[in-house]
């Protein structure tokens, strides 16, 4: 059963953080930070439909002129979510630019920008090209146990951090997956079609068994059409699993209190991606620079339980180094709890292989 979720690191471990996570079968995807975003083709861009930003420090922000130099009089609508005071940050990214012609492009842009603090509040406001990018509609917004995004088939929760500056942490969870047993499909009679996405998506979402779905497809036999309900369909030809969930950390003090906070937000965590900028053997200058080591996100891998683990964001300082600091992060992670670090650990299962893979290119 494949997974909603395709998620990939735009510069690799050792660039800007930015994760993208693509949705397969639903033509969209979502972003994580928005920092280097140039390898990232305008097809991928036009994508998005969420971006997710973990604080706006240059490496997790500056991105978002070329975003929107991409995403102007091409797309209508993209949602900009980050922390305390994000409102006002990209309200001022905007201001910088001169908007004199913007209201006449054939496809208007409206930015929907939220903040959320770490005290559970939020603000939300809109920036519309018809007007310029004039800030509109600014109101509270209610933010309940740090969910961010809430739709039928996914769900995007938030942890605030301390890197001294508050940082978001990020799990995008999968709510269920939903796979076509298309034995039985053919046992009903009726073929594949938009349908079935339609009947997953009722599902997923809590519709009432009798809510109808309008059977289409076509054959060559010709177009055929019935009408069932979601409860019968579902029931005869739909197989429930767990859904995926993926944590990003980055960014964070290795501290009592974040760990603590990443603990609820991330336990269990099916991959977890997280920032290792340096080795154990110059952890004074991570604690000065509010950084993991390797080896310290490698004990907080182990410490929620994750499945596998992508590290992320080296120091520069490593050109070159870059196995030294995915072994070192390895050795932690596969540790018994309370044991000096090991050697590398085997990979779980040949999903977490790929990414090592990946980490170590």
């Amino acid at each position: 059963m494949r997974h909603l979720f395709e998620p990939s690191l735009v510069n690799g471990p050792e660039g800007d953080p930015a994760l993208y996570i693509d949705l397969r079968g639903e033509r969209r995807a979502l972003l994580l930070d928005l920092g280097d975003i140039a390898a990232l083709p305008p097809r991928k861009l036009l994508r998005l439909t969420h971006v997710f930003v973990s604080h706006a420090h240059m490496d997790h922000f500056a991105g978002f002129d070329t975003l929107l130099r991409v995403v102007l009089c091409r797309k209508d609508r993209l949602v900009l979510v980050g922390g305390p005071g994000f409102v006002d940050r990209v309200e001022h990214r905007l201001l910088a630019y001169t908007w004199n012609v913007v209201h006449r492009y054939a496809v208007p842009l409206q930015l929907d920008v939220r903040a959320w603090a770490p005290d559970g509040s939020g603000r939300r406001a809109s920036f519309s090209s018809r007007s310029g990018f004039v800030r509109e509609g600014d109101a509270r917004w209610p933010v309940a146990d740090g969910v961010l995004l809430d739709e039928p088939l996914l769900r995007v929760r938030a942890a605030c951090v301390d890197h001294e500056t508050p940082c978001l942490a990020f799990l995008v969870e999968e709510k269920a997956r939903a796979r076509v047993a298309k034995d039985r499909l053919a046992a009903l009679g009726l073929g594949t079609g938009p349908w079935l996405r339609a009947l997953k998506q009722a599902l997923l979402a809590g519709a009432p068994a009798h809510t109808p779905i309008h059977v289409c497809w076509r054959d060559r036999l010709g177009e055929h059409a019935q009408q069932r309900s979601v409860g019968e369909l579902a029931a005869a030809v739909l197989e429930l699993g767990p859904g995926q969930r993926i944590g990003y950390a980055t960014d964070l003090r290795f501290t009592d209190a974040n760990r603590q906070a990443l603990a609820a937000l991330l336990a269990g965590v099916d991959r977890l991606f997280i920032e290792s900028a340096f080795l154990q053997a110059d952890a004074a200058q991570a604690a000065r620079k509010n950084h993991l080591t390797a080896q310290q996100a490698g004990c907080i891998a182990r410490e929620l339980g994750a499945r596998s683990v992508v590290p992320l964001h080296f120091s520069p300082r490593y050109a070159g180094r870059t196995a030294e600091l995915v072994a070192e992060v390895r050795a932690a992670w596969g540790a018994s709890a309370g044991a000096a670090p090991a050697a590398p650990a085997a990979p779980v299962d040949a999903h977490e292989d790929q990414a090592w893979t990946r980490a170590l290119r």
